[in-house]
């Protein structure tokens, strides 16, 4: 199996004509210069000199920006950089991230010269209402055309999505997961809002205009989604803004985060907490009381399924009263887990029946 690496390179703000709320890519990215043909090679030829692995998969991503609203003679001169690495075997593939009222067929015939493999599109919510709440920039509409002509012109095809947003509830979030499931992506990325400095959220925050959720309420609410792309074996690829020296716990020093869903471990609590609600089912199919379970789960599972800091074992043990214990076993398929019932309660009221008669 080939290992999977990505040389990512951050455009922030480059060609993007709106100030979406809740944003400043800026601060999100931890890039403030302008990225040149320069700085992709330098970026580049990092990279590859730390990838190790004999058979690799490697992509150069342009990430942050609404990369195909830069002017087209800097899109060529970003593009036609990283193309040489493919034509000289050193790199497989581009991927690129762009606004969805960005993308036609002139824009993705130039992407298919340079050979761009993939292609993320910032939705954040098929709501209308919402995204015109959030200084958006276009329409569901424009997400519906843009994933189309995408997928017919023979990229794969990635959706953004967000959770928390102004005025944005739970079931709006369910229904942009039910939707973009409809234009068929190959991938997704769900963000939690977190409140950025410099941003007209930060300023809705101070007045208590907006109240971001909670952790808690974020990982609810991400599992809800995740479980629906899940379902279409549509790949989850991150969960949460990727932790920077910017992007940290707010009030951390150096930390652009004013408040919200902020954790290092997001991902993990999102996953742990979905492995917790399937285990449970099961537990309760049982027809009688257990005390005592093995787990085998193959090894990569193995840290969700305990929980961030133990979290679902202890869980467990104190709404059950379940002693679990973890088998790795590789031979699992990821996802998936078997059940042994070690100890129920009647062996334990057969042991105590079986000390008092030697006893007696």
């Amino acid at each position: 199996m080939k290992k999977e690496y990505i040389i990512p390179i951050f455009v922030p703000h480059l060609g993007c004509p709106n100030a979406c709320v809740f944003c400043n890519q800026t601060k999100i990215s931890g890039e403030q210069k302008e990225v040149r043909a320069k700085d992709v090679k330098e970026t580049v030829e990092y990279y590859l000199k730390n990838f190790h692995a004999e058979n690799k998969e490697i992509e150069i991503a342009f990430f942050g920006g609404s990369f195909t609203a830069i002017e087209e003679e800097r899109q060529k001169e970003l593009l036609e950089t990283a193309y040489e690495y493919i034509k000289q075997g050193k790199v497989n593939s581009i991927r690129i991230s762009t606004r969805p009222d960005c993308i036609n067929k002139k824009i993705l015939k130039m992407l298919k010269k340079y050979k761009v493999k993939t292609i993320e599109l910032g939705v954040q919510s098929t709501n209308d209402y919402i995204l015109e709440k959030v200084k958006r920039g276009h329409t569901f509409a424009d997400v519906k055309k843009a994933s189309k002509l995408i997928r017919w012109h023979g990229f794969i095809l990635g959706h953004q999505m967000m959770v928390g947003l102004p005025e944005s509830t739970k079931a709006d979030e369910i229904n942009t997961a039910k939707q973009l499931i409809k234009l068929k992506p190959k991938m997704v990325r769900i963000y939690p809002v977190l409140v950025i400095k410099g941003t007209q959220l930060e300023e809705e925050y101070k007045k208590g205009e907006y109240t971001p959720l909670t952790v808690v309420q974020a990982v609810e609410r991400c599992k809800e989604v995740v479980n629906l792309f899940n379902q279409k074996n549509i790949k989850v690829i991150r969960v949460g803004l990727q932790n920077t020296n910017e992007i940290t716990a707010p009030g951390e020093e150096g930390s652009e985060v004013v408040a919200g869903p902020y954790h290092p471990a997001f991902r993990q609590l999102v996953e742990s907490s979905i492995w917790y609600d399937v285990i449970v089912a099961e537990i309760k199919k049982i027809n009688t009381k257990i005390k005592e379970i093995e787990l085998r789960v193959n090894p990569e599972d193995l840290n969700n399924v305990i929980g961030h800091k133990k979290e679902n074992i202890l869980q467990l043990k104190e709404v059950y009263d379940v002693d679990v214990i973890l088998t790795p076993d590789s031979q699992i398929k990821n996802g998936k887990f078997e059940i042994k019932i070690l100890k129920s309660y009647d062996d334990i009221v057969e042991e105590e029946r079986k000390k008092r008669e030697i006893h007696s």
